[in-house]
């Protein structure tokens, strides 16, 4: 506002001369004090003149003059003004003083910072200008700011009066908030000052200060440690550290008063607990200072240490020895550090602390969970499932969640209870939560055992959370965290205090389809509660029970119908329809009554009462009814009213999902009741009867009437239109109702066939005009055309057509010709003349809105198999336009699943894949065409093929005999399976219902069946082919990466085929069997392959031969396969299984082992050993003579190595590799079966758990069922109970430490620099003479010129070279730059050491001019014909180096400004260096010499 009123006066201002608005602003040169509002718009008037640029030496003076004359007085006098008034006056005329500071330069701000020194030097101390404004006038000369650090030590240290004064003005009160950044920059310059000395008292008046004993200095340290800024945490640790080294010198007692009396204090010390102490904050700077790196394996370490924190923290007897808020702020910095990992660290470590410690009880630390820990737990990622945990499991962070809460709460008083979750509560509606945080939160909640906390304000907080928060959450999620919050307000509701309005408006915010449905655990539940609680409510102003043996409910209900109902007499003028929510509200009352009463009386063991209150309830509901066939004159508005009550109830008894109508006229409301009467009379089993009957027949009867007569076509009326539309829906009504409720015999109607017989002659595609209104001008027409649009009007009409359309060619699709020419019996129109009727439907699909192409979808299924053959071109336009209208979808409407669905339904059609594969023309084109598309759709859409995969396995297990043309196109879609493993958007969501309902489809396939062979063969073929692509794209690729991931469901789908196969086929395929074990493949793909080739070689022990000619190869291809054949052969006794002549199989592989046992690689060696000591004993089994020869050299090398010496890595893995799985435990033939597929191996081969896959998933997905004769699901037990570690052969950890058990941190990684080396905040100038002192000069006197870059990555690491080696100044374009996080990222801080200077590019002539006089050397970074080799060049002490710009270095009229240029020795052949690369090259090389120099002068 102030800058707006400013912008206002620089408007209005006629001179533009800003000096005469200053003295204008600030009342003349009256000398009258001036107000807060003048102070406030001088100070942002003074910002708008300093950030347009404005300057010259009037506007100096002005600046000048309006610091000493006006704003200065202010400080001493106050202007009368006191309390808040004086702070805000006090705020700002300080930032007046800094502006103009900024204006006027170091001389104002040096003058006002003595000054203030005076003052605060002066007897009485202050002497007029208080010790706050003082310490706030030093602070906020923000351009003198190290300069008033580096005097107030000298200034104060003789006057302790008057470092007190300052002391109480820096340091806020209790709950008064103060920039701590500039708190803590005083602090430190008075660091010496705020702890008692070691030698004495040093001088003075008064005792002496000790910052030890004042509450708000820790505050602020407190405050400082959990800064967003680094160096504000930075001032805070060095404070730290010289109160706790103070307090180990002293060995004194001291302890800081406590805020309250029974919280421990901030800071304590004492003689006794000395080295407990010292170790206790030792440990704590050190976790501090950790946490400084983004490093997580530097920190990691450290992070288990934090118990022993608390150990030092906890008494014996369990009280806090240390404030809690201490731990606190080490778990604040983790909450949030950018590193997501030490966050996850920080929130476990956090919820461990209930487990074997004792929860702070205090204001402090429910603050800290409502506030930083809520924040944390918003990050969705830490909710991740830990390794070996099942999918749907509670993550361990949502376990840890609920025990925490549940143990903190019990600490808590019924008040402080009531308080806590009321803000906890509230916090979950402050902001915008993701699902999966709300979710966990809410079971959270659920789970805290009952209490009475929560009272109305609690009750509308979760409403809030119910109705805002999750709005746009995914349904699954959303109705979880519903029903825990429905738990929760059960569990935690105070009833005293909360009426039956506010109950039953709390339960409205719950949707009935996701959570609350009646006849579930969580409505009885309710009922329950509501049933124990009954007398208990707060009473309602407009519900008094004044039959006590009636429930409060009850009596609650009964007003809420009476009231619902009432309605004014209402005269003839339109009405808009009432709002649904209280419909739902009553109706659900109602059921929840009449569910009450029931439980009430089975309690009571009363008999034959249950549903007495529900008639009760809707007596008044069933007299407006029975009213509105004879009394003319009811009210419109109670009629609506009364009929929505009975939709709700029709619709919540029954169980159904209701989906909001589109139009919301009255005629879909008496629609959708009628369909829910004829629903309630065929679930009551009245199958039929005279009522249904004739109404449907009167129904259908006066529907096409009216839409038969013919009014005025060019002038069509309002009424007539709309009648039409309105019977064109009782027609569709109808058709469902006979389609879906045949049981009612509603075909064999006169009426129906009357329907039949319109529908079939009415012409497809007619559109209702629009309507004149010249004399019918009125608010239902007007509702029409604006609000709902005449437009989805029509829509809904030719939508209506289609539906009814389908009910006619489903009924007679057998009767359909296969082209125009033949005729037939039926005098339907529709169905004699096919390719008119779907040449209407491609017109229709141009016509209508997507979200109106279903029914025309379902006509095409039943038209184009029919048409595919004669009217080709015709179908493909049919593919082609019903693709575009799915395409042009986006996943996110209900709309796309349903109309995705029926595309791929008529797409592929048995009937059609089937005439399309046999002609291989334009059609099966387009339909492979199709595939790839879908394909490309599920990748960026998460279910599609979930729905392919449904209806096509399903559709596909049983082909006709005319289907056999479409394997070839059904091994096209299956194939792609292995890629595609998405969510669909229906019951089935699990991400491995696409694999599960394919892997199914396999299993039903028969080998007998030459279809099916067929189909197999394909499959195998097109699997091996993508298995060796994949291989070929990608040699080598890591564990659980894509390609090994589709590697693996390929070989596993081959394992379950594989069994089918007959040998001449597998025959000849071996070949490539054997080339993908060539292969470089990831473990579990090895054992994939290795088993398959096991079960080959065992069913047909003829393919041996090829088997031997793989160990034939040269050791170049064998070298990272032979391990594969070699397992292979450590199953040699399974493959002789189905051999007669052993004896010379045993012989041959008794010698391709052997000459693998001396293989110079180690891992060779053992699997050659492992498959020897098979072999070997099936020999001696068979008392083989021919190898007697061999036993003395085998049974040496078995015996040597089963008994190797030392404890070396050789002996492990042999026993190790004994006691892998696939040779100790797993058997090829008993352990087949899907389990061990798909669950059992992927988990012991530990890939990723996505790829595992349950049994259970196999039995639980019902729309395709395993064959009854398919026995092979179950893992053996013995492999089922294995687990990764026990065969493990990586050595995970045996030769580490246990962590926990370290009493020292000796492995923690320590980049810091410790305090005593380091110096406080202390005036800059005396930094950069130290620095120079150790450089053998007086003073640093490089100054580094960057002007000219402009990208901050560049200047960044500029900056932090510079200050390293010293330079005295950087000068760049602009100082804007300091705040882009990349300049911050490389400068690591550079910036608050070093003086940055700000030089434009267009000023850099006069500022190198100005140099030049000062005595400095102007040096270029070029290569010029004269420049000077860097190697050679000797630098002045007063060296100004000049760089120039990332592109075009430096301009040509800035080259005959330099003294000099430098270029930098070459040998390669690009020819320029990164800017900041030369430029630190050149501020070393001066560096080096200057050392050189004070060396040799030294």
């Amino acid at each position: 506002m102030e800058l707006v009123l400013a912008d206002a006066l620089l408007g209005l201002a006629q001179s533009p001369d800003p000096c005469a608005l200053l003295r204008a602003v600030c009342g003349g040169d009256g000398a009258a004090p001036l107000s807060v509002e003048r102070v406030e718009t001088l100070r942002f008037l003074l910002q708008w003149l300093e950030a347009g640029g404005a300057g010259g030496e009037a506007l100096r003076r002005a600046a000048w003059e309006v610091a000493l004359g006006r704003c200065w007085p202010l400080l001493r006098g106050g202007g009368g003004a006191a309390g808040p008034e004086r702070r805000r006056l006090l705020r700002a005329a300080c930032g007046a003083l800094r502006l103009c500071a900024r204006l006027c330069g170091a001389q104002l701000a040096a003058r006002l910072a003595g000054e203030a020194l005076a003052a605060l030097r002066a007897e009485p101390p202050g002497a007029g200008l208080g010790a706050e404004a003082a310490v706030e006038a030093l602070v906020a000369v923000e351009a003198a700011a190290a300069l008033v650090a580096g005097r107030l030590l000298p200034a104060l240290s003789s006057n302790r009066t008057a470092l007190r004064r300052v002391w109480a003005g820096l340091l806020p009160g209790r709950g008064e908030e103060r920039r701590v950044s500039r708190t803590l920059l005083a602090l430190t310059a008075l660091a010496d000052l705020l702890f008692p000395g070691l030698e004495g008292d040093g001088g003075g008046e008064g005792p002496a200060l000790d910052a030890r004993l004042c509450g708000g200095f820790w505050r602020v340290l407190q405050a400082g440690l959990t800064d967003g800024d680094g160096l504000c945490r930075k001032r805070a640790r060095y404070l730290l550290k010289r109160a706790v080294e103070l307090s180990d010198q002293l060995r004194t007692d001291c302890t800081c008063p406590p805020d309250d009396g029974d919280e421990p204090s901030l800071f304590w010390w004492s003689v006794e607990k000395n080295d407990k102490l010292l170790q206790f904050w030792e440990n704590y700077i050190l976790i501090m200072e950790t946490l400084e790196g983004n490093q997580i394996h530097v920190i990691k370490p450290v992070l288990p240490k934090l118990n022993s924190l608390y150990e030092y923290a906890l008494s014996e007897k369990g009280c806090w020895l240390f404030h809690p808020s201490w731990h606190m702020c080490i778990y604040k910095r983790m909450f949030e550090s950018e590193n997501k990992t030490l966050t996850r660290e920080g929130v476990a470590q956090f919820l461990e602390i209930y487990e074997t410690k004792r929860l702070p009880n205090s204001p402090g630390f429910s603050e800290f969970i409502i506030g930083p820990f809520m924040d944390a737990l918003s990050e969705s990622s830490l909710y991740g499932r830990s390794p070996g945990q099942l999918i749907g499991a509670c993550p361990p962070l949502g376990m840890k969640l609920q025990k925490f809460l549940s143990t903190y709460l019990t600490l808590l008083s019924e008040e402080e209870r009531r308080s806590f979750l009321l803000k906890f509560i509230q916090k979950m509606t402050s902001r915008h939560w993701c699902a999966v945080p709300i979710l966990f939160l809410s079971m959270a909640l659920a789970c805290i055992p009952s209490c009475k906390a929560l009272g109305t304000e609690g009750l509308h907080s979760l409403r809030d959370v119910l109705q805002c928060t999750m709005i746009t959450h995914q349904i699954l999620l959303r109705g979880a965290a519903q029903c825990f919050l429905l738990q929760t307000a059960m569990h935690l509701t105070d009833v005293e205090k909360v009426s039956l309005p506010e109950i039953s408006s709390f339960l409205m915010s719950l949707r009935p389809e996701e959570s609350l449905s009646r006849g579930t655990i969580l409505w009885m539940e309710l009922c329950d509660w509501l049933y124990t609680h009954d007398r208990c409510f707060r009473k309602s102003i407009n519900c008094h029970v004044e039959h006590q043996e009636r429930s409060s409910l009850s009596v609650y209900v009964h007003t809420l119908v009476e009231d619902y109902l009432k309605a004014p007499a209402s005269t003839r003028e339109n009405c808009f329809m009432p709002d649904w929510f209280e419909a739902k509200l009553i109706a659900t009352m109602i059921l929840l009554a009449a569910d009450v009463e029931e439980m009430k009386n089975k309690h009571s063991k009363k008999r034959n009462t249950e549903r007495v209150e529900l008639k009760s309830f809707l007596h008044p509901l069933l007299d407006v009814l029975l009213k509105l066939g004879t009394n003319a004159y009811i009210p419109t508005l109670k009629t609506d009213k009364s009929l929505q009550l009975l939709l709700k109830l029709l619709q919540t008894c029954l169980l159904k999902q209701y989906s909001p109508q589109d139009d919301l006229d009255r005629c879909n409301l008496y629609l959708a009741l009628l369909s829910e009467l004829v629903n309630l009379c065929s679930n009551a089993g009245w199958k039929k009867g005279p009522s249904i009957w004739n109404f449907i027949s009167s129904l259908i009867n006066a529907s096409v009437k009216n839409l038969q007569e013919t009014g005025n076509e060019q002038e069509p009326k309002l009424g007539e239109q709309i009648q039409k539309a309105v019977s064109m829906a009782s027609l569709t009504v109808v058709c469902e109702i006979i389609d879906q409720k045949p049981e009612l015999q509603l075909k064999s109607l006169h009426a129906v066939e009357t329907l039949k017989g319109f529908i079939s002659s009415v012409q497809l595609n007619q559109v209702l005009k629009k309507p004149s209104y010249t004399e019918e001008k009125n608010s239902l027409f007007e509702e029409s055309t604006s609000s709902q649009g005449w437009g989805k009007i029509v829509a809904s009409y030719v939508h209506d057509q289609w539906v009814c359309l389908h009910f006619i060619l489903n009924k007679y699709h057998k009767c359909i010709p296969l082209s125009n020419d033949e005729t037939l019996e039926l005098s339907l129109l529709a169905v004699q003349r096919p390719i008119r009727t779907l040449q209407s439907a491609l017109e229709a699909l141009t016509l209508l809105p997507s979200d109106q192409v279903l029914p025309v979808f379902h006509c095409m299924k039943v038209l184009v198999p029919k048409l595919l053959c004669s009217s080709e071109s015709l179908c493909i336009d049919a593919f082609d336009l019903a693709w575009k209208v799915i395409s042009s979808l986006s996943n996110t409407q209900l709309i796309f699943w349903s109309n995705l669905k029926a595309f791929v339904q008529f797409v592929f059609d048995t009937e059609v894949l089937a005439i399309a594969a046999s002609s291989k023309g334009q059609a099966y084109s387009k339909i492979k065409e199709i595939i790839v598309k879908l394909v490309e759709m599920s990748t960026t859409r998460t279910g599609v093929f979930n729905t392919v995969i449904s209806y096509c396995c399903q559709s596909w297990l049983f082909p006709t005999a005319d289907d056999t043309g479409s394997t070839y196109l059904i091994s096209e879609l299956v194939d792609s399976h292995f890629s595609d493993n998405k969510m669909f958007y229906s019951t089935n969501r699990d991400d491995h219902y696409v694999r599960v309902c394919a892997i199914k489809f396999l299993c039903w396939l028969d080998g007998s069946n030459t279809l099916h062979k067929m189909f197999m063969e394909d499959l195998v073929i097109k699997l091996l082919d993508k298995d060796e692509l994949v291989s070929k794209s990608r040699t080598r690729y890591y564990v659980n990466s894509l390609q090994h991931r589709m590697k693996n469901r390929l070989w596993q789908t081959l394992l379950v085929i594989f069994p089918k196969l007959d040998q001449n086929f597998l025959t000849g395929t071996l070949d490539k069997i054997f080339q993908a074990g060539f292969g470089n493949n990831q473990a579990s793909i090895k054992y994939l392959i290795e088993w398959i080739i096991i079960l080959i070689l065992q069913r047909y022990p003829q393919c041996l031969e090829k088997f031997w000619n793989c160990f034939s190869y040269g050791e170049e291809k064998l070298k990272t396969s032979i391990c594969t054949f070699l397992s292979v052969l450590s199953h040699f006794d399974i493959i002789l299984e189905n051999t007669s002549e052993k004896k010379p199989v045993l012989k041959k592989a008794l010698l391709v082992v052997l000459q693998w046992c001396f293989n110079h690689n180690f891992s060779v060696r053992l699997y050659a050993l492992v498959a020897l000591k098979k072999i070997w004993g099936m020999c001696k089994a068979l008392y083989v003579e021919e190898f007697e020869a061999l036993t003395p050299v085998i049974e040496s090398s078995l015996h040597q190595v089963e008994n190797m010496h030392g404890a070396g890595n050789a002996r492990k893995n042999w026993q190790r590799i004994q006691d892998h799985f696939f040779f100790a435990t797993f058997h090829p033939l008993k352990d087949y079966s899907l389990e061990t597929i798909f669950y059992t191996l992927p988990r012991l081969s530990e890939l990723v758990e996505d790829e595992w896959i349950p049994l259970c998933k196999f039995t639980r997905y019902t729309d395709i069922s395993l064959p009854a004769a398919f026995h092979w699901l179950h893992s053996r037990t013995e492999l089922l109970n294995l687990k990764p570690s026990d065969w493990s052969q990586q050595d995970m950890g045996s030769d580490l430490v246990e962590m926990d058990n370290q009493t020292e941190w000796t492995d923690v990684q320590k980049k810091i620099i410790p305090w005593k080396n380091s110096s406080p905040d202390l005036d800059l100038e005396l930094l950069f003479q130290d620095r120079a002192a150790k450089l053998g000069k007086s003073n640093s006197r490089l100054i580094v010129v960057a002007s000219l870059i402009d990208k901050p990555t560049n200047l960044g690491g500029l900056c932090r070279t510079s200050e390293i080696f010293g330079a005295s100044a950087l000068v760049v374009g602009s100082l804007h730059y300091i705040n882009d996080k990349q300049f911050q990222h490389l400068s690591v801080s550079a910036e608050q050491w070093l003086p940055l200077v700000e030089v434009k590019p267009s000023q850099l002539v006069n500022y190198l001019q100005q140099k030049k006089t000062e005595g400095y050397t102007i040096i270029g970074v070029e290569q010029t014909a004269k420049s000077s080799d860097l190697t050679e060049y000797c630098f002045p002490e007063k060296s100004l180096l000049l760089l120039g710009n990332e592109h075009e270095g430096i301009p040509a009229n800035l080259i005959q400004h330099l003294d000099v240029c430098v270029e930098i020795p070459q040998q390669g052949i690009i020819r320029s260096l990164n800017v900041h690369v030369s430029g630190a090259l050149l501020i070393w090389e001066y560096t080096r010499q200057q050392l050189i120099n004070g060396s040799n002068q030294s």
